[in-house]
């Protein structure tokens, strides 16, 4: 073979280099897409990792907001044809007011056990159960007729919630010094968990689900309890000389909890996930209900004490508002409306019960129940499930 020339091989060379740049440009920008090939891919990112939430727990809609599922009128197919009622249980005559929201007026009363507590929607939204406390007993309501149904033998059911997977039934024993894990339908005992503290009656859950903290109502404590473990994991002692904690509210991006103290005459604001030492915000006398907005943006606290109601700015972290009663009043537990124009909230020591336009405060109605009115339920509401309470949707 003759021996290629100085200009000849600086030719070869040249196209050689010219080949390599080529096939280097080509690999940077993913490969030579004419023969379908493809070159080495810069590894991902690493993400953040997202704690998981409580198995068999719905996805959260929105890490930002667990209450994005509560807008405005957003029905669930299983509720939606439901009757519109608010159902009041009057612990003193052993009854529950039935009061129609568009007349404002009482259309049923109806005979239940002994001192009944709370109406509670089920996890799957479908029954109100009334807790009659000193009846040890459940009383379901079908939602669809609102007429009553079964009666179930439960021991000391002050209070009532639902583990988020839909699991189990947390009865809230406040005498009886127990948290009593059951089966959600047919209430049978799964476990029994003892508490050192005395009178726990109210609680909610982390957004991921996996705990919930509860007040103590007459030893002035909080526990954090393990969902799937079922046991108390903390306590605490709140900073108060004779707290009486009672309603416990997440804020919607999860990271503060909310307890009511009806003699601190405020709101405790705790770390749920650390659950450090809260601060109090004085709100009014008698502090004892909490109730979020449909567009989560607010927080409605019923001051039982001075017939109150002061709001809450989840943005800006402090109290904006507060509305008095015209005629005063005793303002306690309740909820919002499903399109979320009015806050129902009973009149405990005054045999009332209180519609409140969430626009203006202004009080729309009274109107008089039976003695001693306490957890009502409006119903139906919006939301994919409940965790119990007066409800708590997610």
């Amino acid at each position: 073979m003759p021996t290629p020339t100085k200009r000849t091989a600086a030719l070869l060379c040249g196209l050689l280099l010219a080949a390599l740049a080529g096939c280097g440009s080509s690999a940077d920008k993913g490969g030579n897409e004419a023969l379908g090939t493809k070159g080495a891919e810069r590894p991902p990112a690493a993400k953040k990792a997202v704690p998981q939430g409580l198995p068999g727990m719905p996805p959260v809609l929105d890490p930002k907001d667990a209450y994005a599922a509560d807008r405005p009128n957003a029905l669930q197919p299983a509720v939606k044809n439901f009757l519109e009622r608010v159902y009041v249980p009057n612990t003193n005559s052993n009854t529950v007011s039935v009061i129609d929201p568009k007349t404002y007026k009482v259309i049923e009363t109806i005979p239940v056990g002994h001192q009944p507590q709370h109406v509670v929607p089920s996890w799957d939204m479908k029954t109100l159960w009334v807790n009659n406390d000193l009846g040890d007993s459940l009383t379901a309501i079908d939602p669809a007729t609102g007429r009553t149904g079964r009666t179930v033998q439960v021991s000391d059911p002050y209070n009532l919630y639902f583990t988020p997977d839909g699991k189990y039934a947390v009865v809230m024993a406040s005498m009886d010094r127990e948290l009593v894990f059951r089966e959600p339908v047919n209430m049978n005992r799964v476990k029994t968990v003892p508490v050192h503290c005395a009178g726990v009656n109210h609680a909610d859950f982390s957004m991921d689900g996996r705990y919930f903290i509860v007040s103590c109502e007459f030893s002035g404590e909080l526990l954090k309890v393990d969902t799937a473990k079922m046991q108390v994991i903390a306590h605490q002692k709140l900073p108060f000389e004779g707290a009486m904690p009672q309603d416990v509210k997440m804020s919607p991006d999860g990271k503060t909890f909310y307890i009511a103290d009806m003699m601190a005459h405020g709101m405790w604001v705790m770390d749920g996930d650390r659950f450090s030492t809260p601060t109090l915000l004085p709100t009014g006398k008698g502090c004892h209900g909490l109730y979020v907005s449909r567009d989560s943006k607010e927080m409605y606290i019923s001051n039982r004490g001075e017939g109150t109601i002061s709001i809450f700015d989840f943005a800006q972290n402090k109290l904006t508002k507060k509305w008095h009663l015209p005629d005063g009043g005793s303002p306690d537990m309740g909820g919002v409306s499903a399109d979320g124009k009015v806050l129902w909230l009973s009149g405990r020591y005054d045999a009332e019960v209180y519609a409140i336009d969430t626009t203006t405060g202004k009080e729309l109605a009274r109107i008089p129940v039976g003695s001693g009115p306490h957890g009502l339920a409006v119903y139906p509401q919006p939301g994919r499930y409940s965790l119990g309470h007066t409800g708590i949707f997610r």
